[in-house]
This record gives structure tokens, sequence and C-alpha cells, in this order.
């Protein structure tokens, strides 16, 4: 009997036409009451981390306590992730638009009284811009959103997004349906292939092409044709993709859905980072409210067009990442890399014609379908159309999830975007592409963000990671630190790999230990190019990039290391030595009581000094000092 209802309960909600999904949209419409008060909560993975739940509760509570009559009871709604990461707890109150930071459970009384009741403007909790001092009371005042252009992140931090309903009130399936009532597939793919769309996941291959070559592939083998989402994000500092599936899981399963009609595949998978719960539990929960629609599984929309999809969830490793990995991951076996005599859209899983594409490149279908390719085809760039999201992070004031139109120049995004670096020193360089990025220093920082520009400065786009660096970082630690990475997540299948990866860490150990050479530094650019040649799989091939680019760029740092054995930036432990400054040393004792050693020694009120023989470079001493007297030298 139960399962019964649940059909019936099914049926009732199953649309059969583009004609139901608009009435259905304009019935939500209507519950909508534009001056209802509404409070919003970032409930994204940071604001999860920084206690919004807690938050959340307190507004509840509050707002039950607060004798606020029924009739004009604030709303709660929590979305997926808003973006300003650095910030949160996030909270806006609408309709009046105000945003408030860094909230705490102890906030929550005084903006119920004062905001929510009598819409006075709490100081403390606004935004104050970095550079000018100016508190901003609108989250679209605030330069973090106001330069950015949210095509792909138009809904997350907007929607609840385990609502269907929110979904569709937002324009979600509209462009689905449109296709499947007035295109037919080889329209759909000319649309991709108008747009000029390329691949987000970091090789920046045309998609049209790619889907065009996968439907020459099924003319020659015949079907099945599978069409896969690759979530496996790991690169570090990376969350784009996991931000777009926690926040907007049905703009991803949307673009599936129409990559899936396009190339006529009966069967889709998404391949999520076994590390991202709270993405997988909303794509679950979208999966299964767009099946009781009637928007995914069989006939959908009654257009005769079946089309189903599971979710797959990575394997733990970094490689998988990688195309072949990820298939025979997806097959239940090791994921281990394959050469690539044959193309995926060829042969892919199970030996068959598969497209794969990552987590974002499928959230800019639906938006291509719904507004045409040749409107996709004038945001950006002419060789890199569209806007791209990243994750901004590192020494930036304002870190979080950014998307900006393909071209703009770095200065902006790093300056402007994020705010700049905190003291407001020129940043020293940015690392994009991930561990198999490049390292570009502030002198190129007007180099346009966009696949081939990043390419030319020996860098990559890559998923989208974006690392600042100041003054306190050294390049060579940083390349020692991405080398390490990709030498433990390397399946070790192939020789440049296994070994080559392993000596070039053993190089950048001997520099930070003080005992590099300017022959080092050769076998390095000599390595890495034996390496690219001969790598299996693209994690081996990209690796050495880390290295070669901050060599290019800061090959003066790398001498310093081994001509004069010191480290500039303070970091290689074996190179520096901390001193204590007796003009500027208060006597306080501080940095006594806190080292861990006792290598720290002095009268009260009197200056002290530091034994460097029992000091291990720890940096206790420095961080605890807060008259600024201990330097490293």
């Amino acid at each position: 009997m139960h399962n019964q209802s649940v059909a019936l309960q099914q049926d009732l909600c199953r649309l059969q036409s583009l004609d139901d999904l608009n009435q259905l949209k304009k019935q939500l419409e209507k519950n909508i009451d534009p001056d209802m008060p509404q409070i919003v909560v970032c409930h994204g993975t940071g604001c999860l981390a920084n206690g919004c739940e807690a938050v959340t509760e307190a507004i509840r509570t509050g707002l039950d306590e607060s004798g606020i009559k029924a009739a004009v009871m604030p709303g709660i709604k929590t979305t997926g992730c808003q973006g300003f990461c650095s910030r949160g707890p996030l909270v806006q109150i609408l309709p009046q638009g105000i945003f408030y930071q860094r909230v705490t459970p102890k906030d929550i009384d005084e903006i119920i009284e004062k905001t929510v009741k009598n819409g006075e403007i709490i100081e403390r909790l606004l935004y104050e811009d970095p550079q000018s001092g100016e508190k901003i009371v609108h989250e679209e005042e605030i330069p973090f959103y106001k330069l950015q252009d949210r095509k792909v992140l138009r809904n997350v931090g907007k929607i609840d997004p385990t609502s269907i309903d929110d979904a569709i009130i937002a324009g979600g399936y509209q462009a689905l349906a449109k296709a499947l009532a007035t295109m037919e597939p080889e329209d759909v793919v000319k649309e991709i292939e108008i747009s000029g769309l390329r691949g987000r996941g970091g090789a920046g291959f045309p998609a049209g092409r790619k889907w065009r070559s996968a439907l020459q592939a099924i003319e020659k083998k015949g079907r099945p044709v599978y069409v896969v989402v690759n979530g496996d994000e790991g690169d570090p500092g990376a969350f784009m993709d996991g931000a777009i599936m926690e926040g907007d899981p049905h703009s991803v399963l949307e673009g599936l859905i129409l990559g899936a009609y396009a190339l006529g595949a009966e069967q889709g998978f998404l391949y999520v980072r076994a590390e991202y719960p709270l993405a997988i539990k909303h794509l679950e929960m979208a999966m299964e409210q767009a099946r009781a629609h009637g928007l995914l599984g069989k006939n959908i929309l009654n257009s005769g067009f079946s089309f189903d999809a599971r979710i797959t969830r990575g394997a733990g490793a970094f490689v998988c990442g990688e195309s072949t990995a990820l298939f025979t991951s997806i097959e239940g076996k090791p994921g281990n890399p394959k050469p690539k005599y044959i193309r995926s859209v060829e042969e892919g899983l199970w030996g068959r014609p598969t497209v794969l594409n990552n987590v974002e490149t499928w959230a800019n279908i639906a938006l291509i379908i719904d507004r045409g390719g040749d409107w996709y085809n004038q945001i950006g760039v002419s060789h890199s159309t569209g806007t791209k999201v990243f994750s901004l992070v590192g020494k930036v004031n304002n870190v979080g999830l950014v998307e900006v139109p393909m071209g703009l120049p770095l200065s902006t995004i790093i300056e402007k975007i994020g705010g700049g670096v905190p003291g407001g020193a020129p940043f020293k360089a940015v690392q994009t592409g991930g561990p198999s990025g490049g390292c570009i220093p502030y002198s190129l920082k007007e180099t346009a963000v966009d696949f081939d520009s990043l390419t030319n400065a020996g860098s990559m786009m890559g998923s989208g990671a974006m690392i600042v660096m100041d003054n306190t970082d050294c390049v060579v630690d940083l390349a020692r630190y991405f080398l390490r990475f990709l030498e433990e997540e390397s399946c070790g299948k192939c020789m440049p790999c296994r070994f080559g990866l392993t000596r070039m860490r053993e190089i950048l150990d001997g520099f930070s230990q003080g005992h590099g050479t300017q022959q080092d530094i050769d076998d390095l650019l000599s390595l890495s190019a034996a390496i690219q040649d001969g790598a299996l799989c693209a994690l081996g091939s990209s690796a050495p990039n880390p290295v070669l680019t901050t060599i290019r760029y800061f090959k003066e740092e790398y001498l310093a290391h081994v001509e004069d054995k010191k480290c500039p930036a303070g970091v290689c432990k074996d190179l520096i030595r901390f001193q204590i400054d007796p003009e500027t040393c208060t006597g306080c004792t501080s940095c006594a009581r806190k080292c861990p050693t006792g290598c720290i020694s002095g009268d009260k009120k009197e200056p002290h000094t530091i034994n460097v023989n029992e000091c291990i470079r720890c940096g206790i001493c420095k961080e605890s000092c807060k008259f600024d007297a201990i330097r490293i030298i």
C-alpha cells in the first residue's frame, strides 16, 4: 500500500511538457510575496565549518521568542556557498538586501530586534573594504561581488539546493524542456559548437568538438554511448566544482541530461569526490526530485527520450581525476591511467564512446541552450568564451569563490575582487592550475586570465584554483610542496613519474637544506623535459610546471639558496636563524615562556637572547612577540 501511495504521489508530480513546467513555475511564483521578510543563511561548506548551523538555529529560536506577528514572520532560507568564504557565516536580510558577515549566534537577538523589527543597520557586522575602509550595506555594492559576472553561479547562494521548486522558480529545466519540445539532438550540438565553450576541467578542449567526435564514433561503433560528470576535484586550494554541486545540483544534472539527449545516451555517471559528502547528498536529492517530476528517467517530459544517471564515489586518489583512471574506477577496477592511443569519445567506459566533462562545463550547458550559443560566444574573449569560476585563496584579503569573464587581468581578480594582499603590499606571485599549474609573478599581473594567455605564461587554467602568495612565501618550498603532493598521488605506473618526480623532489629538498648547486638547477630542467615527454598521463606530463615557472621567474631565489645558503622568504628552516633585536625587545618574557626548548633567556624588562644552537626554528617566539622584536636572518 505504501509503495502504491508513493507511486501515486510521483504521478501527480510528473510533468508532461514544457507547458506543464511553465504552469508549475507560475504557480510557485504566485506563492512568493516579494515583500515578505526573509533571512538567508549561507550553508556552504566553508560557512558550515564556521558554525552557520548554530546561527540558523539561533535565528529560529530568536524568531519564536521575538513576538513578531505570524503575518510578517520572516522566512528562513539556507543556501549553498555564497562565495565570500573568508567572511562567513554570512547572513542576508531580504527584501532590504542587508548583508552581514562573520555572524555568530550571539549576534542574532540584536539582528532580530534592530534589523528585522526596526530596519536598523548593525555597523559592526557590515563588510569593511580593506582598501577604502568603507562600510558597505548591500551585497551588490561590495567589490568582491560587484566585479563578478555570475553566470554558472547565478543560483548558487540564492536558492535552497535541496528544493527543486526553488530551482524551477530560478529557471531550472527550462532549457531541457525547450530542447525536448523544439530542438533536434543535432540542434543542441550545434549550439554548443557555436558557443565556443571549452572544457573547464583543465585541458580546455572545445566541448562542441568533443561531442561531434563522439557522434562520429557512434556512427562507426553504434550505441550505447555514455555521458560522465567529472566531480573528482582534488587540486589543493580548489573547491569550485564542490560548491556548484552543493549549491545548485540541478544545473549540473540538467546539463548532463541535455548532453545525453544530444548524443542519444541512456545512461550517465556522476563521479564525485568521496570527500564531498554534502555534494553527494544534494545531487542524490536532486536526482530523486527530478525523477518524481518526470525530468529524469523513462520518457522524460513525455518526449519519448529516456535517460538516467547514478553517482559513483571517487576512489580517494588524485590521479582518478584523469579520464582513463576515472573510467577504470567507475568500472570497479583500480583507478590507474592508461595510454591514450584512442580518445575516450571513441573508447571510454567499457570500450564505448564516452563524453566526459567536468562539473562546471556541464553547468554551462543549460545556460547556452536557454539563451543561445551566439549569446554565450559574446562573453569573454574569442578564443576563450564565457566565464570561469575560480577559488581565490592564499595571501589575499577576500578568500572565496569568484566567477569572472574570460580575459580579465589577474590584477583585477586579485587586487580588486580579492581586495589585495593583507597589509597592502604587492602580491609576490599567483599559482594557477593547481599542483600541475605554474607560478606567475607580480610583474605579469596584467596577464589575461584565459586558456591561451596562461599557457603562454608557462601556467595553465586547470580546474580553477588560484593561490596568491606574498614575500613570506618561498617559491622553492612551493615547488617542493607540489612535487611531493604529485609524487604521493602518482599511480607509479610509468618510470618518468615513479623515478623522475622523486628525484626532482630530492633535489629541491637539497636546496631547502643548503646543499643545492647550480648543476642541480640544470638537472631540474633536464628532468622536467624528460618527464613531460615520457609520462603516461597528464599528471606526470604537467607535474614539472611549478618547478619550471619558479626557475623561469624566480631564478634569483634559487640562486640565493645555492650561493648564499639563505632563504629570502625565511621559510626553509635549515637556512634561517631567529634573532632578537635588543633595541625593540621590552623584556616582556612572552617568547621565553612559550619557547618549547627553553633556548630564550633574559631578565624581565631587559632584552632577551636566543641560543641558536638549541633553537629548533619553530617560529613560536616570533608569533608570540607583540613588539615585532624577533627577526629572521
